[in-house]
């Protein structure tokens, strides 16, 4: 005899908009930084560092500091996507993921590991694709709402009705 199969189904909770900022640009720092460790196995790599050379950069505390700054950024975006308020943190997000689509392009200039590099800049777009939709479509509040709280939500009530 066979028993009715119980089945169940799991709550899709809705995934507030901070949240799924927070994700994308932790996902983007991990390939953004495995991209450079996994580039130290290219040949050649490690011997133009000990010869002071990143691509066609000298090694100066210029440039590393540019290095530190351009890592720096998407990393404190993981936690400002989820402190800052609504408003600046959408403004926020547009404007940094934005600039970022150049910065991860120019990892293609130059190079003859088109599969490796043309693979991290392919996922490392849909991701600031993803943050930049995700910023752009963040859900309004309904003004109707707050001016109904307002103090002045009689005189509101009242223009409605006329």
């Amino acid at each position: 005899m066979r028993t009715p199969q119980s089945t169940t189904t799991l709550e899709d909770q809705p995934m507030p908009v901070r949240a799924k900022l927070a994700a994308a640009w932790t996902s983007f720092m991990f390939l953004y930084v495995y991209v450079d460790i996994l580039n130290f196995f290219t040949p050649g790599v490690v011997e133009d560092i000990l010869d002071g050379r990143v691509f066609e950069f000298d090694l100066s505390q210029t440039f590393s500091t540019t290095a530190l700054t351009l890592v720096a950024i998407p990393i404190l975006m993981i936690v400002l996507s989820m402190t800052l308020p609504p408003r600046v943190n959408r403004t926020a997000n547009l404007v940094v993921a934005s600039l970022y689509v150049p910065v991860t392009a120019f990892n293609l200039v130059g190079e003859s590991w088109l599969y490796f590099y043309g693979l991290g800049v392919a996922l490392e777009s849909i991701l600031l694709a993803l943050i930049l939709r995700y910023a752009w479509t963040w859900p309004a509040t309904a003004r109707l709402a707050t001016m109904a709280t307002s103090p002045d939500r009689h005189g509101v009530a009242a223009r409605q009705r006329a």
